[in-house]
């Protein structure tokens, strides 16, 4: 019974240990494969293209002119060009269908546009009306 006592911490510290250094070594290899060109995701949710790569920094161009410096570690994720695309052109992903879109709209009613009125007469007007109607009155 002691026996046990004394496994299972350290089965759960091994554990922890074998997957934190998982995790860095995916890190590691991210930042290695990191090449000029790619899209990318900072950790602080900064969408961005790689301008060049340095020892520790890498150079990111925010805006078509703007080049900022980050270090590796500030990388969060490495993206694919068709998702890096979608993210900052808008675009929808091909599997979508478009017509779906149109189709919502297009089953949406246009309201009929009446002027907005901000005076107390206008406003029972509006109650009177709300009641012949069936609804209930605005509170006041």
């Amino acid at each position: 019974m002691n026996l046990i006592i004394l496994l299972l911490p350290i089965l759960a510290i091994v554990l922890m240990f074998r997957s934190q250094k998982k995790r860095q070594s995916q890190m590691q290899q991210m930042q290695t494969a990191l090449e000029p060109g790619a899209g990318v995701r900072t950790i602080g949710g900064l969408y961005a293209r790689v301008k060049a790569v340095n020892e520790e920094t890498v150079e990111l161009e925010i805006a078509p002119g703007v080049v900022s410096h980050f270090t590796k570690s500030a990388i969060a994720a490495v993206m694919d060009p068709a998702d890096y695309d979608a993210i900052i052109n808008g675009r929808p992903a091909e599997d979508e269908p478009v017509d779906a879109v149109d189709a919502v709209d297009a089953e949406i009613e246009p309201v009929a546009a009446e002027p907005l009125s901000f005076t107390k007469d206008d406003a029972a007007k509006g109650d009177a009306k709300a009641e012949a109607e069936g609804g209930a009155p605005a509170s006041k």
